[in-house]
């Protein structure tokens, strides 16, 4: 079902970022310099020496067959006084060392201050987004490896969102198959045992999946012990596939209370997923016959040993044969093939995607291959619909191994998250005493709820999503290092900065008072203007590449920068026009990390 988390148009506050604006200076230089080389990329760099660097003379040196220094020379004379170019000064071979003045940087301050949205461009508008993510299964407990597809899946719709994409989020429940006959038929058949969460409402450790989880387990034993109850499951499967009302009525309602409980841990994850998000394999189901039908007239897929197969062109297994996707089984059954097939098709078809992001492990890799190289054939998906898997690594355990229980069962995703809850709330619990916090046990247990879903999710987050990574909740939770409670904590060190100053009367100005530009930034003001000024770039970045470790990277750097600056620059005790400045830059720097780490999915709390 199509459900776009929002609907942004391009953004007409818009604010070209300082790296962008030098890129145009510079170019602009490059093109007066030598109008044959119009269009040459500046290469704006960061610079130890510098606010950025420009590092195109040596390139363009070998173009126009002049020393790189000389061509270095001769661009700088030509940036423009008008420019966000405050110094320009040539070092090594025509490296351009590039200072922007304090008028530019402040600039960037007021401009993104008066932007609800912090200037940040919607470089997305005009592309439908369809993000296909967390999958569990119905009647299944989520489990750890559940939690990379559903978190990395949220952060990328959030983003995508934001930068104006219409997103139509997409959870592809596992509703179907012939498990669903066993369980159903000892359901009907022991009525005795409680599943639905109406009938569990006084037992505050089961849930309903873990009940059907259970009388499933028990059904199996039953259909392997038992070959009459196999033979009146198979016929249960059978009424269920054949419509069935009866069958389709218990069917139903073990789908709906198994997404009760979904939605339970969606609510906790801080997950967009709801309900209407949620299209099982079942729907695809009348869609199967004509996928199949239409690949067979069309050539792509042969009958091979009594299977209805698509062989692909291009990937072989490792038996040197061309690997196969499965149409239509000997018995002429489907399976998941042809409903991922039919997904494919109905996502071009109906939902009219631009993109399609499909947030499974890397396990899968193969079978997306094949999935893309039968749609292209088949011509559903043509050279403007950008379909991707997005892979992703394992989480571990701390001896290295895919993380498992002591007695080596797969970790519920609730236990992994009350673990991490746990570790929150004694590194919270003992600060607040270091501190001489006094926290009522409420406001703990809120706390160290976010704090300890924001480090699940900050630590899934914050790696390239292709690694595997290690869950160790004491370090996720840890005040100090590239955590999500580090950059927690550093948005409630900036409320309690806007606090104290609203306190003593001080409000953080709407406007900037004209005096300002006569008083020199600091160099860590500087270089929190210019951590501040990145998060469009950075952006754009997640949204090309689908990293989401970057946004990660620049609030850990931002949050950093902050720390330099209340180290170096004292706010509250600092006076007039300084000290209006640097609450207006708290004020910025608290909005931009709050709206990253909801980018995230990550609450920003105000005290810890």
């Amino acid at each position: 079902m199509m459900t776009g988390v929002s609907e942004i148009s391009p953004a007409p506050d818009a604010v070209p970022s300082l790296s962008q604006q030098l890129t145009d200076a510079v170019g602009a230089a490059i093109t007066a310099a030598y109008p044959e080389q119009a269009g040459a990329d500046p290469l704006i760099r960061p610079s130890d020496h510098a606010d950025l660097q420009a590092n195109a003379a040596l390139a363009l040196a070998k173009k126009v067959g002049a020393n790189p220094r000389e061509v270095g020379t001769t661009v700088s004379e030509q940036i423009t006084a008008g420019s966000a170019v405050g110094n320009v000064e040539i070092s090594g071979p025509g490296f351009l060392n590039l200072t922007i003045s304090d008028d530019a940087l402040w600039s960037q301050v007021e401009a993104r201050r008066g932007s609800a949205r912090l200037g940040v461009p919607a470089t997305q508008a005009g592309v439908r987004t369809v993000i296909d993510y967390s999958g569990p299964n119905i009647a299944k407990e989520m489990h750890v490896g559940h939690i990379r597809s559903t978190v990395i899946g949220d952060a990328l719709t959030r983003v995508l969102s934001f930068l104006g994409s219409d997103v139509i989020k997409q959870n592809h429940l596992g509703d179907w198959g012939t498990q669903f006959g066993m369980l159903i038929q000892y359901i009907t058949e022991h009525p005795e045992h409680p599943w639905r969460h109406s009938d569990l409402a006084d037992d505050s450790e089961a849930t309903t999946v873990s009940a059907l989880d259970t009388l499933y387990k028990t059904a199996r034993k039953a259909f392997d012990a038992d070959e009459a109850f196999a033979d009146r499951a198979r016929a249960r499967v059978v009424a269920l596939q054949a419509g069935d009302e009866e069958t389709l009525m218990v069917w139903k309602e073990i789908v709906d209370e198994s997404e009760f409980y979904f939605d339970e841990v969606y609510a906790r994850l801080g997950i967009l997923l709801r309900a209407e998000d949620s299209r099982g394999e079942s729907s695809y189901n009348t869609m199967l016959d004509g996928v199949a039908a239409e690949l067979e007239q069309a050539g792509i897929a042969e009958t091979s040993d009594g299977a209805l197969v698509v062989l692909s062109e291009d990937v072989k297994g490792p038996d040197d044969q061309p690997a196969a996707l499965m149409v239509r089984k000997r018995d002429g059954g489907y399976g998941y093939d042809t409903t991922d097939l039919a997904t494919l098709k109905y996502r071009i078809d109906e939902l009219e995607a631009d993109r399609i992001l499909y947030l499974v492990d890397a396990r899968q890799t193969l079978h997306f291959r094949l999935l893309f190289e039968a749609g292209r054939r088949a011509e559903w998906l043509s050279e403007d619909v950008d379909a991707r898997h997005i892979s992703f690594g394992s989480i571990l355990g701390p001896d290295g191994k895919p993380f498992k229980t002591r007695a080596g069962d797969t970790v519920r995703l609730m236990d992994l998250l009350d673990m991490a809850v746990a570790a929150a709330e004694t590194v919270v619990r003992e600060g607040a005493e270091a501190k001489g916090t006094e926290l009522d046990e409420a406001a703990l247990t809120e706390i160290a709820e976010q704090a300890g879903i924001g480090a699940v999710k900050y630590a899934d987050l914050s790696g390239s999503r292709t690694k595997d990574y290690v869950f160790d909740p004491e370090r996720m939770t840890a005040f100090n290092g590239n955590t999500g409670v580090y950059l927690q904590y550093a948005h409630t060190r900036m409320v309690s900065i806007l606090r104290r100053a609203a306190e003593r009367g001080l409000t953080v100005p709407d406007g900037v008072p004209s005096a300002l530009s006569d008083v020199a930034l600091e160099p860590a003001e500087r270089a929190l203007v210019l951590a501040i000024d990145g998060l469009g770039d950075v952006l754009a970045a997640v949204a090309e590449d689908l990293e989401p470790h970057r946004l990660t990277t620049y609030l850990y750097d931002l949050s950093r920068a902050f720390t330099d600056f209340y180290e170096a620059c004292p706010v509250l005790a600092s006076e007039g026009s300084v000290r209006e400045r640097r609450l207006a830059l708290v004020d910025l720097t608290r909005r931009t990390l709050a709206q990253g780490l909801d980018l995230l999915g990550i609450a920003a709390p105000e005290r810890m």
